[in-house]
């Protein structure tokens, strides 16, 4: 890509954990292909991680994750001076708030360049008109500012598409893990260190799951069916990896936490990077997300070699093939998840045989190189448009008038 080499790219997001965790692949892959990469977000404890890849970091200070119009407006005022100090050649920003303010504060500054994906839309076809309306106007209305939509689901891109967003702007970005990264355990070891590492007895059976500890990960469902199984099947044990969210509405409180810790076998590990000397130590993978774009940690468990048990939903319906390398359930129904879950304890060649499933469909369907070429593709793409479209706009000296 060597009309990339030397551009500057910045990235927008809400945190810095954004950066590091979910887009640090494909940001690393960016600076070796040439280009000046800048990271730009709330400020937090991620930063130096950035850093030590070599990307610069940029603050922005009003970025909040809350429900807060007046932090955004000024988010968008801080965004766009920004953008006119830095003068970047792409501004690529990531849903859902940074998306909206982030493109309008790109295109008000100038920036040739302007790219957006599209993680999952905040509203999905079952949720109320007035929902639907909203998100859906906020999109249409902001993807006016960008010159390409980068949607990692189909689903979504079938929805923009009704919204009448050209076709020409959207590209099916997909998503993807670090295929070498995760991968399943070969000899057994790893599977052993990964019990060490969680506290859990090596006969065990283990069902794992990875989220932010908030009640639209479904967690309500989990706790239920933990509770369920903890009679019948008191070899199984529950590992939730992931940390507190109090910045959420829905975040949960600790005397919950507590509760179902109580009632049923559940081991609460808190937030982890080593998720590849984790996922060894899972027999089952289980996702009741409420609401999901294309889930992260599904594909690397899927990566791994695990079955995933997921719900019905858009996001996790592309990463589990239902019956095949995994089981989908109903939305918010403990009984369901709770019968998939016994299903899958109590037959182990049928984790095995969904979990070598699960590892094809990552290798064909979730390599993360292919979404960084994409998005390359893309960058060449809009760059050479934006350049064609300044040729047209600056008349020849011939043309211009003596």
């Amino acid at each position: 890509m060597s009309g990339l080499a030397g551009k500057r790219l910045l990235h927008v997001t809400t945190v810095d954990m954004s950066l590091v965790l979910l887009l640090g692949p494909q940001l690393r892959a960016f600076a070796d292909a040439g280009m000046e990469v800048v990271g730009v977000s709330a400020p937090g404890p991620f930063v130096p991680q950035l850093e030590a890849w070599g990307i610069r970091h940029e603050p922005l200070r009003h970025a909040t994750r809350s429900a807060a119009v007046g932090h955004d407006i000024m988010a968008l005022a801080e965004l766009w001076r920004l953008f006119r100090r830095l003068r970047p050649d792409i501004v690529h920003t990531h849903n859902p708030k940074p998306g909206i303010y982030g493109r309008v504060a790109a295109r008000a500054a100038g920036v040739p360049g302007v790219v957006n994906t599209v993680h999952g839309l905040y509203a999905s076809p079952e949720d109320p008109r007035s929902l639907r309306a909203v998100v859906y106007g906020l999109e249409r209305a902001a993807s006016m500012c960008s010159a390409a939509e980068l949607v990692q689901n189909p689903e979504d891109l079938e929805v923009l598409a009704r919204l009448r967003i050209p076709r020409e702007k959207l590209v099916l970005l997909g998503n993807g893990v670090d295929l070498q990264r995760f991968s399943p355990d070969g000899d057994g070891d790893a599977r052993v260190r990964a019990r060490r590492l969680l506290g859990i007895d090596a006969n065990a059976v283990v069902v794992g799951t990875v989220g932010r500890l908030v009640w639209q990960k479904g967690f309500r469902e989990l706790f239920a069916a933990a509770e369920r199984l903890r009679s019948t099947h008191p070899d199984v044990v529950f590992a939730v990896v992931g940390g507190a969210d109090p910045d959420k509405a829905d975040g949960i409180p600790l005397s919950e936490l507590d509760a179902a810790r109580r009632h049923g076998n559940i081991v609460f590990t808190g937030s982890r990077n080593d998720m590849e000397d984790v996922y060894p130590g899972f027999d089952v993978f289980v996702l009741p997300s409420h609401r999901e774009g294309f889930p992260r940690s599904a594909m690397e468990a899927a990566a791994s070699g695990l079955p995933v048990i997921a719900t019905d939903i858009r996001g996790c319906r592309q990463v589990v093939s239902h019956g095949q390398s995994g089981l989908l359930v109903p939305l918010k129904d403990p009984v369901r998840l709770a019968t998939a879950i016994e299903r899958l304890v109590d037959d182990a060649e049928l984790r095995r045989r969904m979990g070598t499933a699960g590892r094809r469909k990552a290798e064909v369907e979730f390599d993360d190189r292919a979404v960084v070429s994409k998005t390359l593709e893309a960058y060449e793409r809009v760059l050479t448009t934006a350049t064609s479209s300044r040729r047209r706009r600056i008349p020849s000296r011939a043309d211009r008038p003596s």
